[in-house]
């Protein structure tokens, strides 16, 4: 998470899909997922952890009650933290890491096995953290008009040098398969729509609106339909509407 609390209006709970979900790994177990189902960190390792079946219990952390249990192992108290074994784990590409490392029987990978393309994960993984993520929020916390498209241009410009390193057919990024590069990007591509609702739109352009870039357009269109239709991702986010209240805030997790 890493930025203020929403404010105290926040949906205490996981809605729709979600809350399957949650229900589903409501009962005690060994490995635990410290959550909030609004935020998008979180998401990251609850997509990996459904990705790959591993057996995990859900706890839902409120930001302004904090369980003991959590400030024991986390004393920040931020999500998504993991107890595995009795000790704490965080920082969500860290963890999705963990979990294939520390469960190689579950499948389907998330990391490629080929060095090279490996390699080629953690580069772009960097890359969202670094560019994507923070243009995404400098973009939507901007006040006013004046400088916002700059802003804009700066997130598109880098969605599409992501893209343009996408394996040509995909449709995921490295091919057929959906790995951790795509799990790291997919919780702000879900939520694209922010932008439609607060900024007057993100800018990304129609089919046949790309201009020179619309191969590299089209590309990011494919991918982001795999995306949104995987169902590890679809049974981690929970009804539009409850995500407002945070979105509409000057800062929000």
């Amino acid at each position: 998470m890493g930025q203020d609390h929403p404010d105290a209006n926040l949906h205490p709970e996981a809605t729709g899909l979600a809350a399957k979900t949650v229900q589903t790994h409501s009962t005690e177990n060994d490995l635990k997922l410290y959550s909030g189902w609004f935020c998008p960190f979180v998401q990251r390792v609850w997509i990996a952890l459904e990705e790959k079946g591993i057996p995990y219990q859900y706890i839902e952390v409120n930001p302004y009650h904090k369980p003991q249990s959590l400030l024991e192992l986390n004393p920040r108290g931020l999500v998504p933290t993991l107890q595995y074994q009795g000790k704490p784990l965080y920082e969500s590409t860290v963890l999705c890491e963990f979990l294939e490392e520390a469960y190689p029987d579950h499948k389907p990978a998330l990391l490629p096995s080929d060095p090279y393309l490996r390699a080629r994960t953690r580069i772009w993984t960097d890359y969202v953290g670094s560019r994507i993520i923070p243009a995404y929020h400098r973009f939507l916390q901007h006040q006013g008009s004046s400088g916002l498209a700059e802003k804009q241009a700066e997130f598109l410009n880098h969605l599409k040098e992501f893209t343009s390193e996408m394996d040509p057919t995909g449709p995921f990024f490295l091919g057929a398969d959906f790995t951790l590069i795509d799990i790291v990007l997919a919780p702000w591509a879900n939520r694209l729509w922010v932008f439609d609702h607060f900024k007057g739109g993100s800018g990304l352009p129609e089919e046949g609106q790309g201009g020179d870039f619309e191969e590299v357009w089209k590309r990011w269109r494919i991918w982001l339909k795999a995306v949104e239709e995987r169902r590890s991702v679809k049974e981690t986010l929970s009804e539009r509407e409850h995500y407002l209240p945070i979105y509409g805030r000057r800062s929000f997790i």
